[in-house]
């Protein structure tokens, strides 16, 4: 049976629809690749990434204080190529919320926390706009998750109550926190349990449908 009270799905990108955009597994790797101090980045990095995905920052000007600070044997851009390199999409998840958005006429909603740099790459390269109505990504709005606030932005932005949402996101702080305000949450660790938790609310897609193209 349909649920025609929801109306609306507020979704992460990072970790839901795509690879995480600059996570710590992708710090990890460009340590090992260009032969980086790991202490050394990763202490910068958490001086340095709120302030760049609230957009106080450019992404270069990010670099210059968390790598460029000195010489280096690669340069930004050679850097930045790989940074973006990194971003893979999440097909199966994609494809499964084009079907519900079709199914059920949804509007989608991206809250995410993003890099502007980052963040308008990973849309472009990966059509997000192809099935995401709008975006309150922190670069834009200027506040981030945890903060509750980008949640109350998000539905007033949508004109939709709390109660007409379903917000999907793999970090289980960040969906406590939009719990609390009344919205209904899912921790999303993979495709399989997130549709079965989706089907539980009345955003049922059949199996075959899934996986039918």
């Amino acid at each position: 049976m349909k649920n025609k009270n929801i109306t609306t799905l507020f979704l992460d990108i990072g970790g839901v629809l795509l690879s995480n955009g600059w996570g710590h597994a992708f710090r990890h790797k460009a340590v090992n690749k260009f032969h980086l101090d790991s202490e050394d980045l990763e202490e910068r990095h958490k001086i340095m990434f709120v302030t760049l995905e609230e957009d106080n920052i450019t992404l270069d000007e990010y670099l210059e204080h968390v790598l460029f600070y000195k010489k280096r044997d690669f340069t930004f851009n050679e850097f930045r190529d790989y940074m973006f390199s990194l971003s893979t999409p999440h097909t199966e998840m994609i494809d499964f919320i084009k079907r519900v958005k079709l199914e059920y006429g949804l509007k989608i909603v991206a809250v995410s926390n993003e890099a502007r740099e980052l963040n308008a790459y990973r849309i472009h390269t990966f059509e997000l706009t192809n099935f995401i109505d709008f975006f309150v990504s922190s670069c834009y709005v200027h506040i981030r998750k945890p903060d509750a606030n980008i949640f109350r932005m998000a539905l007033d932005m949508a004109q939709v109550t709390p109660e007409e949402v379903v917000f999907v996101d793999d970090v289980q702080t960040f969906v406590d926190i939009a719990t609390g305000l009344g919205i209904k949450s899912i921790r999303h660790t993979d495709c399989l349990s997130t549709s079965e938790a989706l089907a539980s609310l009345g955003l049922k897609i059949e199996q075959n449908k899934r996986h039918h193209e």
